[in-house]
């Protein structure tokens, strides 16, 4: 089974050079990507998660806004029964200067993972790989094979 992913640059935020990267390298991994594109809306991810019986939300902003754009981005998710994995990327805070800080503040809005502008596409497909518990053993990948 495929998992579906929601991809999108939120708010105000025109960059789209970063998630036209993660889409493919997503969709490399085996993902059904569905890219909302750039100055996509809290409603828009949802409504897509929703559309698209989504596992997961993946969020990039550049642009520094990001805490405004996300102020009760869990609540609507929550409100819209959704339970999905969620994830935000890129320069999140105008004036970043301790990630480590942003990152916590990121994680108690109630984002699963976050990450920072410098981050491998690689890394952030890992770790949606194990948050989905989408890997398999070598010994399953070979019955699979096998059966196929």
């Amino acid at each position: 089974m495929t998992e579906t992913v929601i991809l999108g640059v939120i708010g105000s935020d025109a960059h789209v050079v970063g998630i036209t990267i993660l889409e493919q390298a997503l969709e490399a991994a085996g993902f059904d990507v569905v890219n909302l594109g750039v100055q996509s809306s809290q409603e828009e991810f949802v409504e897509a998660a929703s559309a698209n019986d989504a596992e997961a939300v993946l969020v990039s902003s550049l642009y520094g806004h990001a805490k405004q754009d996300c102020e009760g981005f869990h609540q609507r998710i929550a409100e819209s029964d959704l339970d999905v994995t969620t994830y935000i990327g890129g320069n999140l805070a105008v004036g970043q200067d301790d990630f480590e800080e942003t990152r916590k503040f990121f994680r108690e809005m109630g984002f699963d993972r976050v990450f920072d502008s410098e981050t491998d596409p690689e890394e952030a497909i890992d770790a949606l790989m194990a948050d989905l518990d989408m890997r398999s053993t070598e010994s399953e990948q070979e019955s699979q094979t096998i059966s196929a």
